[in-house]
């Protein structure tokens, strides 16, 4: 099978594409060992030394790696895990998303903030490796969260939310706020 590697803007992550979906319905994030316990290719993937997260969606996969780790060992790596674990995957995997059940429940200005995003923003995020999840939206304050290389890029809390920031104001309300999630 053939791999094509991509890099991300975060020199801590690349992109694995792959010829086959990883990921069929929808897109998950781990970002530890115990969160994909059900999902061996994942679990094969942390036990790499430097793996930081994963991130599956649709035919890609994303890693990020801790700062120290090189890419040059941990590029080869990966994509040996990948070659050696892709046969037995099983894409249509499910794991618990919160997301699916609150997106059929939000309120119509949410609902509005999302389909902005899902038009205007996510692409973009996705091409790159990455994603973003609406944490809370109250008093015109949205915070959100970044998932995949997007979650350790360094231009994901300057300019990349700085053109969030701005669509939202120009297609949603102009005094909108948007802020990153405290990481937990």
């Amino acid at each position: 099978m053939e791999i094509t590697i991509q890099p991300t803007p975060n020199p801590n992550a690349l992109k694995f594409i792959l010829e086959k979906d990883v990921k069929i319905e929808g897109k998950v994030s781990f970002k530890t060992p115990q969160d994909c316990k059900d999902v061996p290719l994942a679990q094969a993937l942390f036990d790499l030394r430097g793996v930081d997260q994963i991130h599956f969606f649709q035919n890609v996969i994303t890693v990020s790696k801790f700062s120290f780790e090189d890419w040059d060992n941990l590029e080869p790596a990966v994509q040996t895990c990948i070659e050696s674990f892709i046969d037995d995957h099983n894409p249509d995997f499910k794991v618990f998303d919160p997301e699916e059940d609150r997106r059929n429940n939000l309120s119509p200005e949410l609902r509005q903030i999302e389909e902005i995003l899902d038009k205007r923003i996510r692409p973009g995020l996705q091409g790159d490796g990455g994603d973003l999840a609406v944490k809370e939206f109250k008093d015109n304050i949205l915070i959100v969260k970044y998932q995949g290389a997007c979650g350790t890029c360094p231009s994901s809390t300057t300019g990349t939310l700085e053109a969030i920031r701005s669509i939202l104001r120009d297609e949603f309300h102009p005094e909108i706020e948007v802020y990153l999630a405290p990481e937990m």
